[in-house]
């Protein structure tokens, strides 16, 4: 397998993600962390746009079961009106802090859920999509290249 193919493939597994391809790249096949990061954001930001525009169709084929698209219309408006507000006041930025957090159950796929269910338009998602993806890439770039030593920052002396 092609090494770039590699590293979109590990970047594509749910709950791995960049989290993941990004420091396998750089020290599993010590490839250069340049192209490591270039692909694996570049892929990961175009699994974002996948993620989303899949769940809208299977969804829309999940409806057309009667008892399960009545149960899932309801389980989405009342997550709807539940935090209206704050979609109203924070938007697509909320879903890119989201995303770019690189912790267990965020990412990509749990932002294009999160963001199909308080229906953010996707215009708006690619917005917060890019900019989630960009700040999870440098996150674990930083992480990566320069190990602990990236996290002092963080830490107090």
């Amino acid at each position: 397998m092609p090494h770039w193919l590699e590293l979109i493939f590990w970047t594509f597994v749910p709950a791995l993600e960049l989290r993941w391809s990004i420091p396998y790249g750089v020290y599993q096949e010590e490839y250069h962390w340049v192209w490591v990061v270039l692909i694996c954001v570049g892929a990961n930001i175009v699994l974002g746009f996948l993620v989303f525009w899949l769940l809208e169709w299977f969804m829309k084929l999940v409806t057309l079961i009667g008892p399960i698209g009545r149960l899932w219309n309801r389980y989405v408006a009342h997550t709807q009106k539940r935090i209206h507000a704050a979609v109203e006041k924070y938007g697509e930025w909320a879903v890119a802090i989201f995303i770019g957090i690189p912790l267990p159950g965020s990412g990509v796929y749990s932002g294009a859920l999160a963001s199909y269910l308080i229906g953010l338009p996707f215009r708006k998602f690619v917005v917060a999509n890019i900019l989630g993806v960009l700040i999870a890439g440098t996150i674990v770039s930083l992480v990566s290249v320069l190990g602990i030593d990236a996290l002092k920052f963080f830490l107090k002396q």
